[in-house]
């Protein structure tokens, strides 16, 4: 259910899926959702599964069938999320039976959401104010040739 004040996921909801996502991160994620610690209002994604290699793909499957069956939480929250386009993944089609189609959201309703969840407070995140702009947010993407190294 959309409301605006629904709060953005934390970063033990969400894997964003590449080539490279290993088995053990997918699987970590699908314990998350079904373990019964779950049911604190947290929905667990998994952003571009079509992405997830083959291998993969299909321990996805086996893992979450096999803790759904064993899973003793009727009401869970878990997302797979996938290109509407990528008709060759496995993940689309072994899941093809639960897919549901997202409402469409205008991009001005999306940025009026995002700038809500994603300011900053005054003077309440002094991380945020490390960052020279003017409009200060809680979300920035850092990258590195070298992570964990300073670099």
């Amino acid at each position: 259910r959309h409301t605006e004040m629904a709060p953005l996921p934390s970063y033990d909801e969400v894997l964003v899926c590449t080539p490279d996502t290993e088995e053990e991160e997918v699987e970590l994620l699908i314990r998350r959702a079904l373990s019964p610690g779950s049911q604190d209002q947290k929905i667990y994604c998994l952003l571009g599964a079509d992405k997830l290699v083959y291998k993969v793909s299909k321990r996805l499957e086996l893992h979450f069938f096999r803790l759904v069956q064993s899973c003793s939480i009727p009401n869970y929250r878990f997302i797979i999320l996938c290109d509407a386009k990528a008709h060759n993944s496995y993940v689309t089609t072994a899941f093809d039976a639960y897919k549901v189609t997202f409402p469409c959201y205008s991009e001005t309703e999306i940025q009026t959401y995002l700038k809500l969840h994603l300011t900053v407070p005054s003077g309440t995140a002094p991380v945020a104010q490390a960052f020279k702009e003017p409009h200060q947010q809680n979300v920035k993407f850092v990258f590195s040739e070298r992570a964990g190294m300073g670099e």
